[in-house]
């Protein structure tokens, strides 16, 4: 059998692989299916074996669903790597105003404008406006009332970038709260600076303690989301065989490690 006949009678997992580097985006496999002219439980069965062999072979790149979809990831060992690397065309990414405003909105969703200033403690009409144009945040109704106000949550994309199968998949927050000794440390503190000023300071001193102490998400959420980088997860993509590539950096991420195919830009 020549090469020719074996690959057009051959692998389903080489078509499949074909599909996925040229896909921009997390692909159910229903739609793989159906491009290939296949059951949708066979190209599952495909798509999981491929998964598999990727992280046995300790290769580079893994196959991972999310999204309701499959796509190809860097692997997170050589996340350090990556970065350095696509870091090197001086790509912008995401302020910290950015992710503290998704991190706001993945929380809280559905919220309004108003919501996200109330947590923020800032006008993040702007940062809104941003993320809405970068594809990682959409309207999603309107607040029930005489308000009518506007309400967000986040996109598909989002949990494509940040590696997530949904928002059930966000680490809890209690994860990254101060611990009893922090906290005490903290009160003594705030408690000491408060004994020697006025008492427009004191009042100052309370709220910045229940910003830190409360359930708020001001110090919180940009963390996770920067964790979720860090875990150094990231979309590959390839077309023509020449690859594109994105950063989401760690520190200050758009997504979770290096997306490949997708430029980012900084949010003010």
């Amino acid at each position: 059998m020549s090469e020719l006949e074996r690959l057009s009678t051959g692998s389903l997992r080489g078509q499949l692989e074909a599909l996925l580097l040229v896909s921009t985006d997390a692909v159910p496999a229903t739609d793989l299916a159906k491009a290939l002219g296949v059951a949708p439980g066979e190209a599952a069965s495909a798509l999981a074996e491929l998964a598999a062999e990727y992280s046995d072979a300790n290769r580079g790149f893994q196959l991972r669903e999310v999204a309701g979809g499959w796509r190809l990831f860097t692997h997170p060992a050589y996340h350090e790597q990556v970065e350095g690397y696509v870091l090197s065309w001086d790509m912008r990414r995401l302020s910290q105003a950015a992710l503290e405003t998704l991190a706001v909105i993945a929380y809280h969703q559905p919220v309004t404008r108003e919501g996200v200033k109330a947590v923020r403690g800032v006008n993040s009409d702007g940062v809104i406006g941003s993320l809405k144009e970068k594809g990682l945040v959409r309207e999603v109704g309107h607040e029930s009332g005489r308000s009518g106000a506007l309400l967000y949550g986040t996109t598909r994309r989002f949990l494509e970038q940040f590696g997530l199968r949904s928002l059930r998949d966000l680490p809890p927050l209690e994860d990254f709260a101060p611990d009893e000794e922090s906290r005490q440390f903290i009160r003594e503190r705030l408690s000491g600076r408060a004994i020697s000023s006025t008492l427009e300071e004191t009042s100052e001193d309370m709220e910045q303690e229940r910003e830190l102490l409360g359930d708020g998400y001001d110090g919180d959420a940009p963390e996770v989301l920067v964790a979720l980088a860090d875990g150094g997860e990231a979309p590959l993509a390839q077309a023509g065989g020449v690859a594109a590539a994105t950063v989401v950096p760690s520190g200050e991420a758009e997504a979770a490690g290096t997306v490949v195919g997708e430029a980012s830009c900084d949010v003010e």
